[in-house]
């Protein structure tokens, strides 16, 4: 995936997965100009062809492997 190294608006837990409602890890642009959120899993599931259509695809699901103690660290 074409992942967005500065976002310009963070992923929050407010961000629910277009497909099944979890939170969202990935904001993917589209060409036509709409955008799209999904989960890690469907993110993934889909992303053959989300690379078709992407203009941009930022990708935070890397969110999921760092350890609680990491984070409270870089806070």
């Amino acid at each position: 995936m074409t992942t967005v190294l500065t976002p310009a608006t963070p992923l929050t837990a407010a961000d629910r997965c277009d497909r099944c409602g979890a939170q969202a890890y990935l904001r993917v642009v589209l060409a036509s100009g709409g955008e799209l959120l999904f989960c890690a899993h469907h993110g993934r599931k889909f992303e053959p062809e989300l690379k078709k259509i992407a203009a941009e695809i930022q990708d935070e699901s890397d969110r999921l492997t760092v350890s609680p103690t990491a984070a409270a660290e870089e806070r």
